[in-house]
């Protein structure tokens, strides 16, 4: 009885996540907003947010913010869950939106909730009506982890339920919160802003192309011409993630499209983030509101709250939420895209000054239930009830996961070294200890790695346009590399930009061939694509001439990478076929079932070959192809697991002849990487989970688990020593073994990512099929 009594007093601790003001976006607003109404109606509650930062330096957050995540960082999500855990917090408040969370279509947000032992109250502020299936898949997930559900529309309680199964006693409708301001004259407030004596129009928001604003200056010149002392003000920064893909384009054209058409002495852009109070005086002076949104779907519009909460006379496209408040009288819907129609609408309003007063105490009066303290008081409401449900049901006790139970943890993706090692020509080969070591140059090899490097961590690393300019770099190498009067990449450059041969080795062309299919297949930014693309076509025939597997190995990787993003281009596939068939034939040449080899000798890279033999054998729907990669890479697992069960790379001090002693040292990271690529496939290919623990088995060889017990990887500098040797380490940290690292654990935080997502639509499965048999 006695943690009854305390429950139903309501929580002491209120954790409330997503994103939070300064960073600006509706998300921030509406968070911050609500957590601090919270706080005003219960201040003896301990109220605090958990935020995502979509940048590397963060924000400069008020003390409310207790814990920053990386949104694209796995393990920062189970830190963040630990961390709520551990602190005991009665109730977590969870902000959903797509986009703000890391992993596909937001999945890391469920790692986080799905550790909480805690009551979790969800706020969706979007919910689609046709999402795909790993949308529905995610949303289903996080309402089945959420205690309740909270919509802002009521429109979207049948959508969750109908759409996505949601029971409706677990949804709960609380309006969007409004701030509490007078109901006054616009004339009040219009000197403040220079726009005294005249009719004001007003849209406010972040600025993106689908806020439709181009209709409402189209329908400027006949409003102009009813009114001529109408002025139409934008009020707003653009949306940071327009802003860094598209700079201020959408705005700029704006701008340009009101002075051709004669009205640039009618708009007002004010081109900033207003805080709370200067956004109510802008509403204040505004005589009409207008959201002019192209998007049907969206379910709910804090700017639209915002303007009915102060008793604007709105005009609207017809766009759910907009349909839901405009209701019975509280505003004007027109159609989308329809510059005519808002005209009508607006001039209609201007001219008759009873009906537009009276639609605006309509919509004042409707939204005197929306303001933040009667919100604060519904969300808390609904926190003592969920908690009581929790307090009433079976106890679940906090219970630290196991090394067995828990996934492998690993550590974070760190680019410093390669920056280190980076100029403006290319990545440098060689470094004493950590100094990059000029004598050696640049080569081919390793600007390959590197742009690998950069396309892989897209999804994990927060510093795009690092990560981008590094890449330029890269590539412009790979480009200059190449020489089109023999259609071959030199590979080695000096430092001082003299390239030391006019053709490289076919693996240095091979490895240019996978780093170039890899960004055709990765690159989220079309000038990338572009550039890769050209030079992989150019690039291309050469590889017919290759007869050393391994070159053709690298090749078939790029190629295989290059058809996911063109999958119809027969010419390439054709080219893949043929390497692949020679694969085969030597394979078919040489392997005998003590030595399932196509070669003699193994040496270096031995893990790309029945990787290649893999992507090429599934895509071409060749089993015997698969059949012999599996047998060669599960060979290669046995001969070099050591006793204890750790990984033993081939050493390159004598390499493993047929019939004679294999090397054990020097090992080399390389070896590692290429096992890690094979493995993962192995495992796409036979859903074998021993092919991923084993890929780990291969990580774990950079961290310690060698034979020497020694790490290879320097978490202080993000390097990597350059090999194993019988004495220890070699404490150079070269490009190529950096490299090699960085490649490793990208792929193992991909595959990580991936059995994350797995897991959630099996779950989600079995929940389905489970349905289906409770209904029959």
């Amino acid at each position: 009885m006695k943690h009854m009594t305390v429950y139903r007093s309501g929580p002491d601790s209120i954790a409330l996540i997503g994103n939070y003001l300064p960073r600006q976006c509706g998300i921030a607003t509406f968070a911050t907003d609500l957590l601090r109404a919270l706080a005003d109606e219960k201040p003896e509650a301990d109220c605090w947010a958990m935020v995502m930062n979509d940048v590397p330096e963060g924000y400069d957050y008020p003390p409310e913010v207790k814990f920053e995540l990386t949104y694209k960082n796995l393990s920062d999500y189970r830190l963040a869950a630990d961390f709520l855990n551990m602190n005991q917090v009665d109730v977590v408040c969870l902000q959903h939106e797509f986009g703000i969370f890391g992993g596909e279509q937001g999945s890391h947000i469920l790692d986080l909730i799905g550790k909480l032992r805690m009551p979790v109250v969800t706020t969706l502020h979007t919910v689609l009506k046709e999402p795909n299936r790993a949308q529905k898949t995610i949303m289903q997930r996080i309402c089945s982890l959420s205690d309740r559900i909270v919509v802002l529309s009521r429109r979207a309680i049948d959508l969750l339920h109908d759409v996505y199964g949601t029971p409706k006693e677990k949804i709960a409708f609380i309006p969007h919160g409004i701030p509490d301001v007078p109901f006054v004259d616009p004339n009040y407030y219009k000197d403040q802003f220079g726009v005294e004596g005249k009719r004001v129009i007003l849209t406010f928001g972040l600025l993106s192309p689908d806020k439709g604003i181009e209709y409402m200056i189209e329908a400027m010149p006949r409003i102009v011409d009813r009114f001529p002392d109408t002025v139409y003000i934008v009020l707003g920064a653009t949306h940071p993630n327009i802003r860094r893909e598209q700079g201020e384009s959408y705005r700029l054209s704006l701008q340009r499209k009101a002075r051709e058409i004669g009205v640039g002495d009618h708009l007002i852009f004010h081109n900033r983030f207003v805080d709370i109070k200067e956004l109510c005086e802008f509403l204040g002076a505004a005589d009409i509101y207008v959201t002019p949104y192209l998007k049907k779907e969206q379910i709910v519009s804090g700017t639209l709250s915002y303007a009915l909460g102060t008793g604007k006379a709105v005009v609207s496209t017809p766009y759910w939420y907009a349909e839901e408040m405009l209701d019975e009288g509280r505003g004007r819907i027109v159609p989308f895209r329809d510059p005519e129609a808002l005209a009508n609408e607006i001039i209609d309003l201007l001219s008759n000054e009873v009906e537009r007063h009276a639609i605006r105490k309509r919509a004042y009066t409707y939204c005197r239930g929306m303001l933040w303290k009667e919100v604060a008081r519904q969300y808390l409401e609904l926190f003592t009830s969920v908690m009581l449900e929790r307090e009433r049901g079976p106890h679940v006790a906090f219970a630290p996961p196991t090394l067995s139970e828990g996934r492998q943890e690993m550590p974070q993706v760190k680019l410093d070294h390669l920056i280190r090692l980076t100029d403006n020509v290319g990545i440098l080969q060689h470094a004493r200890y950590i100094v990059p070591d000029r004598y050696h140059g640049y080569c081919t090899d390793d600007n390959a790695r590197a742009l690998i490097v950069t396309m892989l961590a897209q999804d994990i690393l927060p510093e795009s346009e690092k990560l981008r300019n590094l890449a330029c770099i890269y590539l412009a190498f790979l480009n200059h590399a190449f020489n089109e009067a023999s259609g071959c990449f030199r590979n080695f450059m000096s430092y001082d930009r003299r390239w030391l041969e006019e053709r490289g080795s076919d693996d240095s062309h091979g490895r240019a061939i996978w780093g170039l299919g890899k960004t055709v297949e990765l690159s989220k930014d079309d000038n990338l694509l572009g550039a890769a693309l050209i030079l992989f076509r150019k690039a291309l025939p050469q590889v017919l001439e290759f007869q050393a597997p391994r070159s053709c190995a690298f090749a078939i990787v790029g190629i295989d990478a290059y058809l996911h993003r063109f999958p119809g281009d027969s010419e390439v596939r054709r080219i893949l076929e043929r390497l692949a068939g020679r694969l085969l034939r030597m394979y078919r040449k040489n392997a005998e079932d003590d030595w399932p080899w196509l070669e003699d000798i193994l040496t270096y890279a031995n893990g790309k070959i029945p990787h290649a033999m893999l992507l090429a054998g599934r895509l071409l729907k060749n089993d015997e192809m698969v059949e012999a990669a599996l047998k060669s890479l599960k060979w290669l697992v046995d001969i070099q697991t050591g006793r204890k069960g750790h990984f033993v790379p081939m050493g390159n001090l004598g390499w493993y002849r047929k019939g004679g002693d294999r090397a054990r040292f020097d090992q080399q990271p390389l070896e590692a990487l290429h096992m890690i690529e094979a493995c993962e496939q192995a495992h796409i290919t036979t859903g074998d989970r021993f092919w991923l623990n084993f890929a780990q088995t291969c990580l774990e060889w950079y961290l310690g688990r060698n034979d020497l017990n020694e790490p290879l990887y320097d978490y202080s500098t993000g390097g990597c020593c350059d090999g194993l040797t019988s004495g220890g380490p070699n404490r150079n940290q070269g490009a190529e073994s950096t490299l090699a690292w960085l490649l490793s654990l990208l792929k193992l935080s991909r595959i990580s990512e991936a059995a994350v997502e797995s897991n959630v639509l099996r779950e989600v499965s079995e929940a389905d099929a489970q349905r289906v048999s409770d209904g029959s």
